[in-house]
């Protein structure tokens, strides 16, 4: 009797393979190659309350710092931001970059329109989110009343530079 491909097939496939002494995986590599040490975490809880917004790095816009920084030692900074009403472009339109490793931005409420260099002037509205690369110049341009933004930012100190 002939046996059909498949059936050729499937007892190929189970005959056992001779073990090779092969190169471990790129990721086994990476796990043997020593990483940073994290800072430890600690659990924190963040609520809304409407007093822990405050003026922080621009004057026209609050901060809601959600305690990551502490949380992560330092490993992470998390705040919601709210643009202070009116936008004055004059105000608000100032080249700058921040010397980070990540910078997440996320539209909670309203809509902001920024522009970042090489990449040119969006309108983000709710449920928008985007990363700036490193040191990436930009700017805000205008931003509704309303507007909310969530940031999360590594490491949680960081400079921001002021470009003329």
């Amino acid at each position: 009797m002939a046996r059909t491909k498949t059936s050729a097939r499937r007892s190929a496939a189970r005959k056992p393979v001779a073990k090779s002494r092969a190169k471990p995986s790129r990721a086994a590599a990476k796990r043997a190659v020593a990483q940073p040490k994290r800072p430890s975490q600690i659990f924190r809880v963040s609520h809304h309350s409407e007093e822990d917004f405050e003026i922080g790095l621009r004057t026209y816009a609050k901060y809601r710092d959600l305690g990551m920084a502490k949380a992560t030692n330092g490993m992470v900074q998390a705040h919601v931001i709210r643009f202070v009403p009116p936008c004055r472009p004059e105000e608000v339109s100032k080249l700058h970059y921040h010397d980070v490793e990540f910078q997440m931005v996320y539209v909670l409420k309203g809509w902001i329109k920024t522009e970042l260099e090489g990449q040119g002037a969006h309108v983000m509205r709710p449920g928008s989110a985007w990363i700036q690369p490193p040191r990436i110049k930009h700017k805000v341009l205008d931003y509704s009343d309303d507007a909310e933004v969530l940031e999360i930012v590594l490491p949680a100190d960081f400079e921001t530079v002021e470009l003329t």
